[in-house]
């Protein structure tokens, strides 16, 4: 016999979401010079896929919108975190908006307000216009000017029925990623070199709040990619260099807008960022909720002093792993942990949003139905933690599932699948898994308790 399904104790209140990014399942990319993003050309590039792939059709969300809308209105959804993707908005990065473009957006925040679903855009999701990256990218202080400009655009047409917006997704990863190993668009290698980019998308971010703001949204915060830094070994070696780490994955990019500071980087040798007058206090004053990516722990070492940087990443001993092998291995408490310590450094903590959490594990790729028991235990595991953390004290609001849909996942293509929902690749089928129907049903269990709970209260 099949055991039953894991259902974690959950907070009442907890708001319940699940999210996707544009690139990764819209398709219908550019077929011109105009209104390509980084990817288009990250993607061109030999061996930067592992399958070969392009981003398209993908799961054709961009001419079939109405069918993503009801997948998150059948889950009984809060929130639908999507993004907005600069490049088809602003093709050349300046200028006015694409009518189309913002046609599609305005029709997608439409479908989900009659779904029942808040709307929750993203308006950097990776998708740079490559026009701006040309002119330096995220190394130009400029390009947060011209992020403001674009948000601008996106809240004139849209501002009237979204309130709560994102900025950037995962700054962390486009500076270490993206600009630093290039592993990730716009495929630079810079090391230490990529450093101001941390700063100037902290820049854009607290622009394009304040434009937000003027428009007026009622909350506005970005979402980090965070880690739950291990030593591998009790060693001073070791914990220097998971501290290194750890200032470089998590503290340089969460202590400007929680502290209104950088980290002192001095100290470990590390560039210093390129700060201007009133850039902290526009930057720490910035957010109104903080957003969590969180999918793994990190194990580090102490690197062969020969190397040019001072740590290595190492797989974790003792644990599990996703269909990433070692490189993701699965440990819900480390969530727990890393939110009890980002709430024990900084006691005034805004309001939580962890805005993905999910994993990838081997699936059909053929239209079937999956019974993706793995995917359950994991989200099942991970919502336990964050459970634990608000009875510790941590004010989390909102949980977000990666992702609704399977998709293509950036450098790996379409061989790992994160989806809630399976997607033939070939037909566009979607195919909902039963984590699909475990989710709608820890949603639906919460509301009721959350019901309840309202209702005990006011017989009081």
């Amino acid at each position: 016999m099949t055991p039953a399904p894991l259902r974690p104790a959950v907070p009442s209140g907890l708001r319940w979401s699940a999210a996707t990014s544009a690139f990764q399942i819209e398709g219908s990319r550019p077929s011109g010079a105009s209104g390509r993003s980084i990817w288009d050309d990250f993607l061109e590039r030999p061996d930067a896929i592992v399958d070969g792939s392009t981003a398209d059709p993908a799961c054709d969300s961009f001419r079939h919108p109405e069918a993503d809308a009801a997948l998150a209105a059948g889950l009984g959804l809060d929130r639908y975190r999507f993004s907005i993707p600069w490049a088809r908005v602003q093709p050349d990065g300046r200028g006015a908006g694409d009518t189309a473009a913002l046609d599609h957006y305005s029709r997608l925040v439409d479908l989900l307000l009659e779904g029942g679903v808040v709307p929750f855009p993203t308006l950097f999701h990776w998708e740079m216009p490559s026009v701006i990256e040309a002119g330096g990218g995220w190394l130009n202080r400029d390009t947060a000017e011209r992020f403001a400009d674009y948000a601008a655009i996106v809240a004139d047409r849209l501002s009237d029925r979204v309130e709560n917006w994102y900025t950037l997704n995962e700054p962390a990863m486009t500076t270490l990623q993206g600009y630093a190993v290039g592993a990730l668009a716009p495929g630079r290698q810079l090391l230490f070199g990529a450093l101001p980019t941390v700063h100037h998308q902290l820049v854009a971010h607290a622009g394009a709040a304040a434009v937000l703001r003027g428009r007026g949204a009622a909350a506005v915060g970005l979402v980090n990619n965070h880690t739950w830094v291990l030593p591998l070994r009790d060693t001073v070696e070791d914990i220097q260099a998971a501290a290194v780490y750890d200032t470089l994955h998590n503290r340089v990019f969460s202590e400007p807008l929680l502290a209104g500071a950088y980290p002192d980087l001095e100290s470990l040798g590390l560039p210093t960022m390129p700060v201007r007058d009133g850039d902290l206090e526009a930057i720490g004053r910035s957010i109104d909720f903080y957003g969590i990516n969180f999918y793994n722990p990190t194990t580090i070492t102490a690197a062969d002093p020969a190397s040019p940087i001072p740590f290595d990443i190492v797989p974790t001993p003792g644990v599990p792993t996703t269909g990433f092998g070692p490189e993701w291995p699965i440990m819900p408490g480390a969530l727990r942990d890393l939110l009890v310590d980002l709430h024990d450094r900084h006691p005034h903590l805004p309001p939580v949003i962890i805005g993905e959490n999910g994993a990838s594990f081997p699936e059909p790729e053929r239209a079937t139905r999956v019974e993706d028991t793995d995917r359950i235990d994991y989200l099942s595991g991970h919502i336990g933690a964050v459970a634990e953390a608000i009875d510790a004290g941590v004010p989390v609001e909102e949980y977000t599932v990666w992702s609704l849909l399977d998709n293509w996942e950036w450098a790996d293509g379409y061989t790992q699948r994160f989806g809630l929902v399976h997607v033939d690749f070939e037909t566009g089928e979607r195919t909902p898994k039963a984590s699909y129907d475990w989710y709608r049903e820890l949603v639906a269990a919460s509301r009721s308790a959350a019901t309840a709970t309202a209702t005990a209260e006011g017989a009081r």
